[in-house]
């Protein structure tokens, strides 16, 4: 690797610029392009030119290369399988509240379901605004408080149709949550 010195002629890396070195700081160096602008540069980005001219080579021995190289063979194409809305994972919401913050300690029922209902809304709202269309919240079996809580709040929301959620998987404790995309 040869050095670069003041009055050499160096090529930026990566741009098309070519000049001679007049300044030198560490490493850092300034050309002097053609058009006689100082430009500076670390010396990692230059490469300095060993003659006066470059040689580029022509754009069929580049292509020749490449073909030679087989990067133009072609792949077979493969189908690409958009899933259908139905087979998409739903978002899943676990508004428990252990899964919400560390302790319940100082905080009266009324906050923890106040601190569920906010997380709902927040969810419900970002899955709204992604076009996500089903969402899952799953509230638990307990006494049925925030459940009918949650029935209340979804209620006042036009653009999204409320179930219960798949027994197998979630039992009593969920709501599923079906967004309208295109509300009339």
């Amino acid at each position: 690797m040869s050095t670069i010195k003041i009055g050499d002629t160096v090529s930026v890396l990566d741009e098309p610029i070519t000049g001679k070195v007049v300044h030198i700081i560490s490493d850092e160096i300034t050309i002097e392009t053609e058009d006689g602008f100082e430009l500076d540069f670390f010396i990692k980005e230059v490469v300095k030119i060993e003659t006066g001219e470059m040689i580029l080579p022509s754009y069929e021995d580049v292509y020749k290369n490449l073909q030679e190289k087989e990067v133009f063979k072609k792949k077979p194409k493969r189908a690409v399988v958009k899933p259908k809305e139905r087979n998409v994972a739903p978002m899943e919401v676990d508004l428990h509240i252990n899964k919400l913050v560390k302790t319940t300690k100082g905080m009266a029922n009324h906050d923890i379901v106040t601190l569920q209902l906010d997380t709902a809304k927040r969810q419900l709202d970002f899955a709204i605004s992604k076009r996500i269309p089903k969402v899952i919240f799953i509230h638990g079996v307990g006494q049925g408080v925030l459940k009918e809580e949650l029935k209340y709040f979804f209620g006042r929301y036009d653009n999204i149709k409320v179930s219960d959620a798949d027994y197998k998987k979630y039992g009593l404790g969920a709501m599923e949550v079906y967004v309208i995309q295109n509300p009339k």
